[in-house]
């Protein structure tokens, strides 16, 4: 995939990398990151950009509005993270409002969970319904986004694309 030029005006980063940090923050995302920086593409991670002492919501917010592509990296752990679903808000926000690319990731976990909130998926929104049982129309809402998400053309970790080399 070519990615657009990091001096055009639309945006500061050229991917925006939301994951899940306790499922992949130390091997898959921090590889697809060095890959990423290594072809020059200027890539946001949470824990590399964030200026001390400034709060992470809105300049995570700030920094998926400031970028042209968004890639999220579902995994297991994903839909138990609040904060990974109101960046997943977010991020279809800017993919509806601003034509940002979206581009979703399954990294060993099932299309089909994250679609349909199943498995572990269905667990965490078990727990968010109990949590936030004032606030059934954000968990609503956290579900249609995971269903959109989980809808858009994206890569799958389980299923192996060329020839397989041994």
């Amino acid at each position: 995939m070519a990615f657009p030029s990091s001096s055009s005006p639309q945006g500061k980063y050229d991917v925006f990398l939301s994951f899940r940090g306790a499922d992949t923050r130390n091997n898959f995302t921090s590889h697809l990151y060095a890959a990423l920086c290594q072809k020059k593409i200027n890539a946001f991670i949470d824990d590399e950009e964030l200026e001390r002492g400034e709060q992470i919501s809105p300049s995570l917010l700030n920094a998926i509005e400031q970028s042209k592509i968004s890639l999220i990296i579902f995994s297991k752990g994903y839909a138990s993270s609040r904060w990974c679903l109101e960046e997943l808000e977010k991020i279809l926000e800017c993919k509806n409002n601003n034509g940002q690319i979206v581009m979703p990731v399954f990294h060993n976990i099932d299309p089909s969970d994250v679609r349909s909130q199943n498995g572990t998926f269905g667990d965490a929104f078990a727990e968010h319904e109990e949590q936030f049982k004032g606030r059934q129309d954000m968990v609503q809402r956290w579900r249609i986004v995971l269903r959109d998400a989980a809808n858009l053309s994206g890569f799958d970790s389980n299923v192996i694309r060329g020839p397989e080399l041994f």
